[in-house]
């Protein structure tokens, strides 16, 4: 009899009383299994540090390279088009011709991309380098999280696989942003992307020998016209939004690819619609765990993302905190995430994945709302740092809780296609949140009021998504 999976969500998982090291019966994971999980978790966690690490070292990149301030935004959007772009084709991909395979494919280009960067000697040569890191991570990021859905029965094991590598990847960004500061003034810009290869030289090696090869066991022809029409609505998406980070919706460039990525994007829902073998496949798109888990990832990335932006103008700008001083309070906002990450996989095996989302988004909402108390007085700096971390420990909880949910119940053959839509996702809110709303504080008169200004719309955007997805989730009538 198939399990509906709809309700899975909704109710509570019934486990038997923990042993005295409270881990839950299935939960114990063996040597091999820990050596893999190092693997795929190292991997996340090593794409995570490059969304963030470079930030800190772009006006001393620039100096060196010669890219002018302007110029600089491409050091980020380089990465951030085909990183997002291109999530979803490779996703499927590695589900028809072999995940590990794309997987360690992806790692292999990550790596050398990296070393290019590190020795890159003009800003072609840099944003080269950056695009293919973005092309390598395209390939680790769905694959990654496919490899380990099926490597780990859904279960104990699964929520505890996905509770570790959830916490690296919110800790991945949170690392990147205090080590890019201490390593470009330390040792200088190029670093920050050493590092990155210093990642991919120890976990390429291990990966061939522990990684076991999955795929889809029919394999169907790949649908080429919605592979186009869904890669490039999310370039000209991504391109546009990020563009309008910098520069603001009123540019040609922007409106054009906007629209382009509007207008392709419908195309692909009409070309899925109609292919017998679909990219992605419309009945999955309507199960309920997909979608609002969806909604609710996209929505938990994007305002968290946007809050750290403000918050980081804020420290500096308005309170005069250096970078380094800076990295602390993220660098402890680091650490309780991590703590978060350790037991949200226990508290959703008691309360059910259903609960934990909506309550990780709801204390999201409510710890975001205190920040528009921030004011110029130095004592700030502490109700920033304990609320945006009290706050980050319910958004860690709310990614754990939002993977578990999309994943569960999809067959193995349709793994790279859920992971892919996860890691778009987590992508495209990432991409979005800022340009949406942190431009808001960047173009206000007063940096504090547009802080508050921005603080206030992303708390309430939060706490509506909770409640909706909490109604969507809910239990059948």
């Amino acid at each position: 009899m198939a399990i509906d999976t709809t309700d899975l969500e909704s109710t509570p998982v019934r486990t038997p009383p923990a042993p005295a090291a409270d881990t839950p019966p299935g939960a114990r994971l063996s040597v091999r299994d820990k050596l893999v999980l190092f693997v795929l978790c190292a991997a996340q966690f090593m794409v995570a540090l490059d969304f963030s690490v470079l930030n800190v070292a772009l006006p001393v990149l620039g100096s060196d390279l010669g890219m002018s301030r302007s110029a600089l935004q491409w050091a980020v959007t380089a990465f951030a088009l085909p990183s997002g772009g291109f999530l979803l084709l490779f996703g499927r991909i590695g589900d028809l011709y072999g995940r590990r395979r794309l997987f360690l494919t992806g790692l292999a280009l990550f790596g050398a991309a990296s070393v290019l960067a590190t020795c890159a000697w003009d800003p072609a040569s840099f944003l080269t380098a950056r695009a293919l890191q973005g092309l390598g991570a395209a390939a680790i990021v769905p694959t990654g999280m496919s490899l380990l859905t099926t490597t780990f029965p859904e279960g104990p094991a699964r929520n505890r696989a996905l509770g570790i590598s959830g916490t690296l990847l919110s800790l991945g960004f949170t690392v990147g942003m205090v080590a890019g500061g201490v390593l470009t003034d330390a040792l200088g810009w190029r670093s920050t992307m050493g590092l990155l290869s210093v990642f991919a030289l120890i976990v390429l090696p291990l990966a061939p020998g522990l990684l076991p090869e999955s795929r889809t066991p029919d394999r169907p022809r790949l649908d080429v016209p919605g592979a186009v029409t869904v890669t490039g609505g999310l370039l000209a998406l991504i391109y546009a939004l990020s563009t309008a980070a910098e520069r603001g919706f009123d540019g040609a460039d922007v409106l054009v690819s906007l629209v382009a990525g509007v207008l392709l994007l419908g195309a692909f829902g009409y070309v899925e619609s109609r292919s017998a073998a679909p990219l992605v496949s419309l009945p999955m798109l309507r199960r309920r765990t997909v979608a609002w888990g969806n909604l609710a990832g996209l929505v938990t990335f994007s305002m968290m993302s946007t809050v750290i932006f403000v918050l980081t103008l804020y420290l500096q700008e308005t309170l005069g905190l250096s970078a380094f001083e800076t990295g602390l309070v993220f660098g402890v906002q680091g650490v309780l995430s991590a703590v978060a990450g350790a037991y949200a996989p226990k508290v959703i095996g008691r309360v059910g994945a259903r609960r934990t989302l909506v309550g990780s988004l709801a204390g999201q909402g409510l710890f975001v709302a205190t920040l528009v108390l921030l004011n110029a007085h130095t004592w700030s700096v502490w109700l920033a740092t304990a609320a945006v971390s009290l706050a980050s420990m319910c958004h860690l909880g709310a990614i754990i809780a939002y993977g578990l949910t999309v994943t569960s119940g999809v067959p193995d053959k349709e793994q790279g296609l859920a992971t892919g839509l996860v890691t778009s996702t987590q992508q495209v809110g990432i991409t979005v949140g800022i340009p949406l709303l942190g431009v808001l504080a960047t173009t206000s008169g007063d940096l504090l009021t547009g802080v508050h200004t921005v603080l206030a719309l992303d708390a309430v955007i939060v706490l509506a998504a909770a409640v909706l997805v909490g109604l969507g989730l809910g239990r059948r009538a």
